[in-house]
C-alpha cells in the first residue's frame, strides 16, 4: 500500500474488528450503522466491511449522540445537519475568498 493511502482521510484501512476497536464499540454497532444506512463503509473484494479516518469521525459522532440520548432517527438527522452546515461554511469562505474579503 504507498503511503499516500495512509495519508488519505477517505481510504478503507480499517477492519471492522479495529474499527470497533478504535471506537470503544462492540462490532455490531458497525453493523447497525450500515444496516440503516447511516453509515455505509467500503467494502474489501471479499465483501468485508473496511472503514476510513473520516467514516470512524462519523461513527464516533453517532456514538457520543446515542451516549446523550439520542435516538438513530434524531442522531441520523443531526449528523445530516452539521454536515450541510460545515459544507455551507466551506463555501461562504470560498466565496469570499473569490470576491477577496477575509
Amino acid at each position: 500500500m504507498p503511503l499516500s493511502d495512509l495519508d488519505d482521510e477517505d481510504y478503507p484501512a480499517y477492519t471492522t474488528g479495529r474499527a470497533a476497536e478504535l471506537l470503544g464499540v462492540q462490532q455490531a454497532f458497525l453493523r447497525s450503522l450500515d444496516t440503516a444506512e447511516v453509515l455505509v463503509p467500503h467494502r474489501s473484494e471479499g465483501g468485508h466491511r473496511r472503514y476510513s479516518r473520516r467514516q470512524l469521525g462519523v461513527a464516533h459522532r453517532f456514538r457520543e449522540l446515542f451516549d446523550d440520548g439520542h435516538l438513530l432517527v434524531s442522531a441520523a438527522l443531526i449528523v445530516r445537519l452539521e454536515n450541510d452546515l460545515a459544507a455551507a461554511n466551506a463555501e461562504v469562505a470560498a466565496l469570499r475568498t473569490r470576491l477577496g474579503e477575509k
